[in-house]
């Protein structure tokens, strides 16, 4: 029997509370024989002891760009100076030539040129052949650098929307042109890339959604009804989730009497303003700012929400709403993107437009008055997961893509 693929992982930060998934990724490819090398641009979000026990194996396996420091810069410059002479030209120029007539963008893209000769010296060391990145985003301009210096494969995941709002910008059409394949988390993001790509480079768009560990998040058990309703929102606190929005739909339900409480599970820029804007809306009593949380501590937020609510106004296709709905809490979300992959309004979830504070509430409010509605559409929210989005089934779908096309023995 052939051996299965070798292959490294590139992530912007590893681990990190919001790349869980892609931990979950890597250790059920290694369960299905794949040898998978982690590499991350940056150390953890976290300092070890606040890790969790699988994070904390991960990071110690982990080859760190940023750990390298200046003489590791130095010593991978000179190392391919003197055995890869062309490649490092070649990478050189097209630093030069994707930072077009930015300055800025050039400073930034010397930045990535050193930090592809690191990783494709780590990776010559490793006799690993291909690079895999997740996002489209800076991770994969030195994926992009390192393919272009040491002729490795190269493929990465495109998960969206930033980089299709602003393309030229990421590079994006010369990110898709470099690569040997691309895999899609969505069908909304396919089409983005096809909307930016020659006909003749569409076969080699993969779609393999994320999934969830059905087993981990499994239904919470039934519990008696509450005097108050409990919403849960989980995600970095930033403008593209659309927090504020939430914060005031809460207002117009507590406004009209409704005892709604709402636990906001996450960190990020926008916390200061959310926290602002709850004191100035008199909700300090009806919110909670929770911060991050490992995932070994999520499942108790999930257990005591009613509804899970997500406003946001940009995203991929939300892990979060896969856990959600895999422990059959309904949700409430926008209908943007590629979340109608996910969702169908009214049958496995509720969808409002982004932006709009009063369909938001009117869309709690009905899983408030309609309990026996909403534990239909909480089951089938479970029954979608379970269908399309089990982490094992979308692991052995990715699985088979590399198994096609990457070499067996590389």
């Amino acid at each position: 029997m052939s051996a299965k693929p070798k292959l490294a992982y590139l992530i912007s930060q590893y681990p990190a509370v919001s790349h869980t998934f892609i931990l979950r990724e890597i250790v059920e490819l290694r369960r299905l024989g794949f040898t998978i090398r982690p590499a991350s641009i940056n150390p953890p979000d976290r300092p070890a002891d606040q890790l969790t026990a699988v994070e904390r194996e991960e990071a110690q396996t982990t080859w760190c760009v940023k750990g390298q420091g200046v003489g590791g810069a130095l010593s991978a410059l000179l190392g391919t100076l003197s055995t890869q002479p062309k490649g490092l030209g070649r990478g050189f120029v097209a630093a030069l030539r994707l930072g077009g007539l930015d300055p800025r963008k050039i400073l930034k893209n010397l930045a990535y040129f050193a930090e592809a000769v690191m990783l494709g010296r780590w990776m010559q060391g490793e006799q690993l052949h291909h690079l895999h990145v997740h996002f489209a985003t800076p991770a994969a301009m030195v994926g992009l650098l390192a393919k272009t210096i040491f002729n490795i494969g190269f493929s990465f995941t495109v998960h969206g929307p930033d980089e299709f709002y602003d393309a030229p910008g990421y590079r994006l059409t010369e990110k898709l042109e470099a690569a040997d394949f691309v895999i899609c988390i969505s069908h909304y993001a396919r089409s983005q890339i096809m909307k930016l790509s020659p006909v003749a480079h569409w076969g080699k768009y993969e779609i393999c959604r994320l999934g969830v560990d059905t087993g981990r998040f499994a239904p919470k058990p039934a519990k008696p009804a509450a005097e108050t309703f409990e919403l849960l929102c989980v995600g970095r606190l930033t403008p593209a989730k659309g927090q504020h929005i939430l914060l005031d739909a809460l207002g117009l339900l507590i406004a009209a009497g409704r005892k709604v409480h709402l636990t906001f599970v996450g960190n990020g820029p926008d916390r200061a303003s959310l926290e602002s804007q709850t004191q100035r809306l008199g909700l300090s009593n009806a919110v909670n700012f929770a911060g991050a949380v490992n995932q070994d501590r999520i499942l108790d937020f999930y257990d005591k929400a009613d509804a899970f609510v997500l406003p946001s106004f940009a995203e991929g296709l939300p892990v979060v709403l896969m856990e959600a709905m895999a422990m059959e809490v309904p949700c409430v979300t926008t209908h943007i993107t590629g979340v109608p992959e996910l969702i169908q309004n009214g049958v496995n979830g509720c969808l409002a437009a982004p932006s709009d504070v009063e369909g938001l509430a009117k869309a709690i409010e009905d899983l408030m008055d309609h309990p026996e509605a909403s534990r239909q559409i909480a089951q089938s929210g479970r029954a979608k997961v379970l269908a399309d989005y089990n982490l094992s089934q979308s692991v052995e779908r990715l699985a088979g893509v590399f198994a096609k096309r990457l070499p067996s023995t590389n």
